[in-house]
């Protein structure tokens, strides 16, 4: 299993998958996430995430292993990016091995809704008229220093 948040490109999302290929799995599925040109009707640029990296970290692990135990397996690969991203990017990249493909999406698709719901990961988008906004208004609340 690898969980990852991090400010480093997803330039081979391939990658992840060699790291969860078996040869007891019937099923290697890669599900990216990419920065599109749009949203609500708006034109965006790009989108900035921002994270509390090693809460980020340790909450998405936790669902990793929660979902292992879960579904019906192999292994699990889950990398997020933080930082600016440009339309086009891969914002995230998930790679699920399972013995039979249906297990393989359901795994896939449990870990990227609780990573939307649960993971302290902010979007602020970048539209073409020159506003930003965070994601339906919410702001990062990161740790106080002191």
């Amino acid at each position: 299993m690898y969980c990852q948040v991090s400010a480093q490109p997803i330039t081979d999302p391939t990658e992840l998958m060699n790291r969860v290929r078996r040869d007891a799995d019937g099923a290697v599925l890669l599900f990216t996430g990419v920065v599109r040109d749009h949203d609500a009707g708006r034109s965006v640029e790009g989108l900035k995430y921002a994270a509390y990296e090693e809460m980020a970290t340790s909450v998405l692990t936790g669902i990793c292993e929660k979902v292992r135990s879960q579904f019906d397996i192999g292994d699990l690969a889950v990398v997020h990016r933080v930082g600016e991203l440009a339309v086009g990017d891969i914002s995230v990249a998930i790679a699920v091995s399972a013995p039979h493909r249906d297990a393989a999406y359901a795994a896939s698709r449990e870990i990227i809704e609780r990573l939307k719901r649960e993971v302290p990961i902010w979007k602020r988008e970048r539209f073409s008229d020159g506003q930003e906004e965070w994601l339906d208004g919410a702001t990062p609340e990161l740790p106080s220093a002191g």
